[in-house]
């Protein structure tokens, strides 16, 4: 996720809590062969959202040998205080959640200092609004199309006018972001979301996991 996707091009990226933790080696290989553009990791405090997520030592382990780009989604309370952490760890991008974090700017600009892009992960219920005065702080924007925490979610619909603005706002007014969607990306929610302009998805149980081959699953959903 370094490299910017571009007009022609999406980021396919599949969430790494879907994976089949028994076969971890295997299943990353599997992922990445299969064309993956990076992997998404999710750590979840147990406070922030009432489920927990991986551990610093998973997110080493597969920020080290994945071989592409591990970006990590932290829905943890306070998140400023494990950024060098998880930048240490290898991520490329940091996500975090304005809500969870009292100086969400300062944190912000910590990513970037670290050499790591920087991102904020949007709620269903968090308006454009609340998050437009620090959008020029991001490279990324994660959007929630789901409530954060659990898989297999149904599409929030309210969510698609806030995507609108966010992708109208994206290289506009200093701003210089690219748009992910996370929550339910099947393939008929990529094929729309792409018509909006958005450049990335995070894949899960509704389109890559459980679907069979994934080099064939991802073929499919590129082509949209």
């Amino acid at each position: 996720m370094t490299a910017t996707a571009t007009a022609n091009s999406k980021l396919l990226l599949p969430s790494m809590m879907c994976a089949d933790f028994g076969h971890l080696a295997d299943d990353t290989a599997a992922l990445v062969a299969a064309g993956a553009d990076g992997l998404h990791l999710d750590l979840m405090d147990g406070t922030y959202v009432p489920n927990y997520g991986m551990g610093l030592q998973d997110i080493e382990w597969l920020c080290a040998n994945a071989g592409v780009p591990c970006d990590v989604h932290m829905m943890a309370m306070d998140p400023g205080r494990y950024v060098e952490k998880f930048a240490k760890a290898g991520a490329k991008v940091i996500y975090v959640h304005p809500e969870a974090d009292v100086h969400v700017a300062r944190t912000l600009a910590a990513i970037k200092a670290l050499g790591v892009k920087a991102g904020i992960a949007i709620n269903p219920g968090t308006s454009f609004a609340a998050v437009e005065p620090i959008l020029p702080l991001c490279d990324y924007v994660l959007v929630m199309t789901v409530n954060p925490g659990f898989a297999g979610q149904k599409w929030l619909d309210f969510v698609n006018p806030k995507i609108d603005q966010l992708v109208e706002a994206s290289h506009k007014n200093g701003n210089n972001y690219e748009v992910i969607v996370d929550g339910n990306c099947s393939a008929e929610r990529i094929a729309q979301a792409s018509a909006m302009g958005v450049k990335g998805f995070v894949l899960g149980t509704a389109g890559l996991f459980g679907h069979g081959d994934y080099a064939e699953s991802m073929q499919k959903l590129r082509a949209l």
